[in-house]
């Protein structure tokens, strides 16, 4: 037997790609830095950059 040929019903606009964003914080009591990484969509990782 054939096998059959699945279609994917993926809107292409829908999807979006994300970026894995590791940021250094210096904490305000010993002055030591702490990592924040966090995924964010790749149009909003410099909006996370700056807060």
């Amino acid at each position: 037997m054939a096998k059959k040929v699945v279609a994917t019903l993926q809107d292409k606009s829908k999807l979006r790609s994300f970026a894995k964003v590791v940021k250094a914080v210096r904490s305000p009591k010993t002055g030591a830095y702490t990592f924040k990484e966090e995924m964010v969509p790749a149009d909003q990782v410099e909006a996370f950059m700056k807060s």
